[in-house]
């Protein structure tokens, strides 16, 4: 009975971090979804919704597309 008792005060203890971590890859991950929705980019929406990464995948591809659109500016601009 003791053990249990343990076990139950361990995962009350844990259960705030674990809230938070849903909730921390739950935005991201929306954000990721829906930029990759509107870039027609279907595997990155696929990895982002099956991979639960807690966050990381989709803030890599939140970054890497925030990049490619800076270049993509500086580029159209040196060319007009």
């Amino acid at each position: 009975m003791c053990e249990i008792q343990k076990m139950h005060e361990a995962l009350l203890c844990i259960m705030p971090v674990l809230l938070i971590l849903a909730i921390w890859e739950s935005v991201w991950k929306i954000i990721a979804l829906w930029k990759s929705a509107r870039n027609n980019h279907l595997a990155w929406f696929i990895c982002i919704a099956v991979i639960n990464t807690i966050g990381i995948l989709p803030i890599i591809y939140i970054v890497m597309q925030n990049k490619k659109r800076k270049k993509e500016k500086l580029v159209a601009e040196a060319k007009e």
